[in-house]
């Protein structure tokens, strides 16, 4: 590229660079304004607010769409490792004392903590460097979700102001996630408990108070000691496919009366808990059972493959073996586009995907389900080489 080309489009850039600061300035004054309403110290307000920067590589973290998504088993190889299961063993023996006391206080087990410790930031080795108000700040002057952003900005001033943290101490994640167990702003506000005894939260320095917050958080969303997440279990051939996915829950005794058993063959105990059997590699894949605590886990984070990467890697801490069907890791990935063109065929045939965005939610899976059904195809949801086949004309390649 020679330097006219390179000028010409510096020089298209610059106007809209120029918008963006004049809107970011814009913001900075909405953000002034209703500061002292929202509970903000004058000194945030004049000297904090001022300061804060518009990063432009925060918008393309937020847009970024990676050309492939991760199948059920990538997902799980990066982050169900042996080395973050032998740390995870480690630090269980190591906090055994205290784990004890806050599953006694809030009714969940030190495995899952540590499950999301190490999900969150592999055991506090990396907490993120982004700037988290100028983050928040960003995300919050850009109008895609400007509401949740602003929300998360105030709430980090707050939050600033109440734990006399400077500006340069809040680091984390691109979207405003801090510390060991990178909570946002409000559930830092909201759920951040002292568990280290020296009347402060420092979810950054402290991994006791981290790992007290979690224990607080889950249990504020509903955890109930009486249930653990889910388990792998082993399904009959003649298994109705179409009744998987979280939307369709029964008793564990409804479906044990279909003939699950547990992975290593023996039966599951009855009982009326509400359950539902998720196959997130599809028919020839691993399949789950998964009880309450299980949707406690999405309210953390709203992904089933996160979800289930929790609870195995909970497990595995715990000293519980491998899965006994792992997922195959040769299963080819679909590209965004290739999952968007299957939402926007469902749709077009009569089966309700949601607006297609190329993300296979549970909307997209229960469309494929019906889909699958109708058309003769093992009815599990996942858009194997079959079905890609019928719907779009072409095979898994």
């Amino acid at each position: 590229m020679n330097r006219y080309v390179i000028l010409a489009l510096l020089l298209a850039y610059l106007p809209a660079a120029h918008a963006l600061e004049r809107d970011f300035d814009q913001c900075i004054t909405d953000w002034q304004n209703q500061g002292k309403q929202r509970g903000l110290s004058e000194n945030t307000i004049n000297e904090i607010l001022p300061r804060l920067r518009h990063l432009p590589e925060i918008i393309a973290y937020d847009r970024r769409q990676p050309e492939f998504s991760q199948t059920f088993a990538q997902y799980l190889q990066k982050r169900v490792t042996p080395a973050r299961v032998d740390r995870g063993e480690q630090l269980l023996k190591a906090h055994a004392e205290f784990l004890l006391a806050l599953e006694q206080t809030h009714g969940v087990p030190g495995r899952y903590l540590l499950a999301f410790w190490g999900m969150e930031t592999n055991f506090g080795s990396y907490l993120g460097k982004m700037p988290t108000l100028d983050s928040l700040a960003t995300l919050a002057c850009d109008p895609r979700r400007s509401k949740y952003f602003t929300e998360e900005l105030y709430q980090a001033l707050l939050l600033m102001e109440r734990e006399s943290l400077r500006v340069n101490q809040m680091r984390g994640s691109w979207a405003g996630a801090m510390g060991h167990t990178q909570f946002m702003p409000s559930a830092y506000r909201r759920y951040a408990i002292d568990g280290d005894g020296d009347m402060r939260i420092d979810l950054w320095r402290s991994r006791f108070d981290a790992l007290a917050s979690a224990a607080n958080f889950l249990k504020q969303l509903g955890w109930d000691e009486a249930y653990g997440w889910g388990q792998e279990i082993i399904l009959p051939a003649s298994f109705p496919f179409a009744e998987t996915g979280l939307k369709q829950r029964k008793p564990v005794s409804y479906w044990t009366g279909l003939g699950i058993r547990k992975s290593n063959g023996e039966a599951i105990s009855d009982s009326d808990t509400p359950a539902a059997i998720l196959l997130p590699a599809g028919h020839t894949g691993p399949a789950f059972l998964v009880f309450p605590n299980f949707d406690v886990i999405l309210r953390w984070n709203n992904s089933e493959s996160y979800a289930l990467a929790v609870g195995l890697l909970a497990d595995r801490i715990a000293g519980y073996p491998p899965l006994a069907n792992p997922p195959s890791l040769s299963e080819p990935a679909l590209s965004k586009q290739e999952i968007h063109s299957i939402q926007t065929r469902l749709n077009e045939l009569g089966y309700d995907a949601g607006e297609p965005d190329g993300v296979m939610g549970p909307n997209t899976r229960a469309a494929l389900r019906a889909y699958q059904q109708a058309y003769g195809l093992v009815a599990d949801g996942y858009p194997d080489g079959n079905t890609r086949l019928q719907l779009l004309g072409k095979g898994s390649g």
